[in-house]
C-alpha cells in the first residue's frame, strides 16, 4: 500500500469525548417486571463515534474515564468489538465498592404505540463524571494523530463540577490544531437537576460557552430556546421553526460554519415524522419530513450526527450530508439500542428513493 494512503487510512479521524455506559434493554417488556436484559454499550458522544467507524468506515477514537473492573472491562470489550480506538481510556482504581467512583449504567425502555419509552439513568459519581482539565493529553490526541473532528456535547458537560471546563479546554485544543469541533445540544432535564430544581442561568451560560468555540452544532428548535435562548413561535410548524431557530443561532453564533436541526413529530412511540433543516458554509439545505416506523428511537439523533460530519468531512457536499443524516437517523431507529447498525450501502440504498431540496 502507498505510505501516503496508508496514513490516511490509520489516522483516527474523529474523536469523541464522553461518557460510555452500560445499556440494560428489557426488550418488549417493562424494567420493573422484566427478569432478563440485553446488554449494548452506548453514550450521547460515544454514539456518534461508533457510527463513523461502523455504519461509516471512518477511524474513530473515545475519550472518556471507566473504573477498572469487570463492568469496566466488559465496556471496553464492547468498545473494542465496535472498533473504537480505546488507547484515550483513563482508567481509574476499583476501591471494591465503588466509594471513589463507579461505571454507569442505562436502563432503557423503547416504548411502543401509546406507551413512551422510559429512560432511568444509575450514573452518579461515575468515573467520567470527575473529570477536570489537565486529565487528557489532549496534545496525544490531536497533535500527532491528526484528528480532523472532535466531537463531544451538552450530556458530557452536564455530567460534573469539571467536565464543562474539560470540554471546553478539548474544543479549544482542537481548534488550535485546526480540528473541526462538533457540539451536540442532546439536552437532558434530569442531568442538570440541582436538588430536583433546574437553574436555567447556569444551563445557557454553560452551552453558551461551549457553543462559542464550535464549529458545527447539533440540536432541535426547543434546544436551541431551552439552551440557548432562542426565541420560539407557537404558530409555526416543525420546519419552519427548525429554519428560524437555526438562522438565529448562526446570527448569536458568528464562529459557528454550520447547524443540523432536526425535526421530529411523535404521533406515538412507534410512528414518527422526522426531518432535518442544515447549513454549512453559508449554504441551505432543508429535508422534508417523512414519516418513520420506530422500533427504538435512542440514538437517532447521535446516528444523523454521524452520517452528517462523514458527509462533510467525506466532501460529499452539503445536500449529501444532511440527507444521509436523516436516512441514517431513520435506519438506526428502526433497530435496538443506542447505536447504529446499519451500513453505508444501505443507507444511500433508502437515499436513493428520497428527494431533498436545496436552498440558496
Amino acid at each position: 500500500m502507498d505510505p501516503a494512503l496508508m496514513e490516511r487510512e490509520l489516522r483516527r479521524q474523529l474523536v469523541a469525548l464522553g461518557e460510555v455506559m452500560l445499556r440494560f434493554d428489557p426488550g418488549p417488556a417493562r424494567i420493573h417486571t422484566v427478569r432478563r436484559f440485553d446488554v449494548w454499550e452506548g453514550g450521547g458522544e460515544y454514539n456518534v463515534a461508533r457510527a463513523f467507524r461502523r455504519a461509516f468506515g471512518g477511524r474513530a477514537a473515545i475519550v472518556t474515564a471507566l473504573v477498572d473492573n469487570p463492568v469496566g472491562r466488559l465496556v471496553e470489550d464492547l468498545m473494542l468489538q465496535a472498533g473504537v480506538d480505546t488507547r484515550h481510556v483513563l482508567w481509574r482504581a476499583h476501591d471494591g465498592v465503588g466509594r471513589a467512583c463507579r461505571n454507569g449504567l442505562n436502563f432503557t425502555e423503547r416504548g411502543f404505540g401509546p406507551r413512551a419509552g422510559v429512560g432511568c439513568y444509575d450514573r452518579g459519581h461515575t468515573a467520567v463524571s470527575l473529570l477536570a482539565p489537565g486529565d487528557v493529553n489532549w496534545g496525544a490526541v490531536f497533535e500527532a494523530e491528526a484528528t480532523r473532528c472532535f466531537h463531544t456535547g451538552g450530556v458530557f458537560a452536564a455530567l460534573g463540577e469539571g467536565t464543562p471546563a474539560l470540554a471546553l479546554e478539548g474544543m479549544r485544543a482542537a481548534r488550535s490544531n485546526g480540528v473541526l469541533v462538533s457540539f451536540d445540544l442532546n439536552y437532558r432535564r434530569s442531568l442538570w437537576l440541582t436538588d430536583g430544581r433546574e437553574n436555567v442561568d447556569k444551563v445557557r451560560s454553560t452551552l453558551r460557552d461551549l457553543v462559542e468555540n464550535a464549529d458545527v452544532l447539533f440540536g432541535n428548535a426547543e434546544q436551541f430556546a431551552d439552551c440557548l435562548g432562542c426565541p420560539m413561535d407557537s404558530k409555526l410548524d416543525a420546519t419552519e421553526a427548525a429554519e428560524r431557530s437555526t438562522e438565529w443561532v448562526l446570527n448569536e453564533f458568528p464562529s459557528l460554519r454550520g447547524a443540523f436541526c432536526t425535526t421530529r413529530f411523535a404521533s406515538d412511540a412507534s410512528s414518527h415524522r422526522w426531518g432535518a433543516y442544515a447549513c454549512w458554509d453559508g449554504a441551505r439545505v432543508s429535508v422534508p419530513q417523512r414519516s418513520v416506523a420506530v422500533y427504538d428511537r435512542v440514538g437517532g439523533g447521535d446516528a444523523a450526527a454521524a452520517g452528517f460530519l462523514f458527509g462533510i468531512l467525506d466532501g460529499r457536499g452539503l445536500a449529501w450530508a444532511a440527507e444521509c443524516a436523516v436516512v441514517h437517523g431513520a435506519l438506526a431507529m428502526s433497530t435496538p439500542g443506542d447505536h447504529s447498525m446499519v451500513t453505508l450501502p444501505e443507507v444511500e440504498l433508502t437515499m436513493a428513493s428520497e428527494q431533498v431540496r436545496m436552498l440558496r
